[in-house]
């Protein structure tokens, strides 16, 4: 693969974007590790979008969409192809009772806008640290709610790189999934429905949640958030706890002292330590309890 020449096609396709060759991902995701991308790409418009992914087909490229990287652990071999981002899309307006958030929108952010406009139904997403992609992606949720409680439909770019709309039962939602989890498409904008409220209930209900959020989470320390899927009928982290795992270290890594469901960077971990310490916390718990915990982190990338 001629990166170099992937490069300069890209900065022709992509003019009011930028592209960038051998970027570090270290800062680009939230636990602060994880190789180089061949190529990082990020447009800045939908049609830039749309010529990326038609020109990563078209080649046989390899394509992998990073959102903000606060639910995602990059191998430290790095990622090879084509890396988009899409920080410059993050456009949040309304209509009526509907909310019309662009991929690249902050989930907070758009959580926060619903409050200034007085329409109630994101609050439980005041404190998810990621993208409005990346909240449909994993149908991502918090203290009883999530994006299928809300959302109306979704705009996105298929495989062959026509733009759809994708509305009801063609969400496919689950627990910590939706049809975008499948990888087919590439998700541009998110319609939520909202109901009308009053500005200060719709603030209290997020000033208690972020409360909570903060009292109980080790935010001080890089990490990927919330480590592994809730079990059914049982608290992944309650497990953890309850198998003596908190403090437990490998390298840099560390079963957070705090939230036992929580994985922190306490001192330059590698992907290596993190990813280590995560299947030694599997083992140990299925030894203890039998509960196979199942990751919630998405892993991607080449080892070293």
């Amino acid at each position: 693969m001629d990166i170099g020449k992937i490069e300069e096609d890209l900065q022709r396709l992509v003019p009011s974007g930028t592209i960038k060759s051998h970027e570090s991902l270290k800062d680009h995701v939230f636990t602060k590790m994880g190789g180089r991308a061949d190529i990082l790409a990020a447009p800045s418009t939908y049609e830039e979008i749309q010529a990326v992914v038609t020109y990563a087909a078209g080649n046989g490229i390899k394509l992998t969409i990073l959102g903000n990287g606060s639910n995602v652990i990059i191998r430290d071999g790095g990622v090879r192809g084509i890396v988009l981002q899409t920080p410059g899309l993050c456009d949040i307006s309304f209509k009526d009772d509907v909310v019309i958030a662009q991929c690249g929108a902050q989930i907070i952010d758009t959580s926060r806008f619903a409050l200034e406009r007085k329409l109630t139904g994101l609050e439980f997403a005041c404190g998810i640290p990621g993208t409005v992609g990346g909240a449909l992606y994993m149908n991502a949720g918090a203290y009883g709610g999530e994006v299928a409680d809300v959302l109306q439909s979704a705009l996105a770019i298929d495989k062959t790189g026509a733009i759809v709309k994708l509305e009801g039962e063609d969400l496919k939602w689950g627990y910590r999934k939706s049809v975008f989890s499948s990888g087919d498409y590439l998700i541009l904008e998110a319609r939520f429905g909202l109901k009308p409220g009053t500005y200060e209930e719709i603030k209290a209900a997020m000033d208690k949640l972020t409360e909570m959020r903060e009292s109980k989470q080790p935010l001080e320390y890089p990490s990927c958030g919330s480590v592994f899927k809730r079990p059914p009928g049982r608290f992944a982290g309650q497990l953890i706890q309850e198998s003596g795992l908190q403090g437990t270290r490998i390298g840099g890594a560390e079963v957070s002292k705090k939230h036992a469901g929580f994985i922190i960077n306490a001192d330059n971990a590698t992907a290596s330590d993190y990813i280590g310490l995560i299947q030694h916390v599997r083992e140990t718990v299925k030894g203890r309890f039998g509960v196979e915990l199942e990751t919630e982190v998405e892993i991607i990338g080449e080892e070293l």
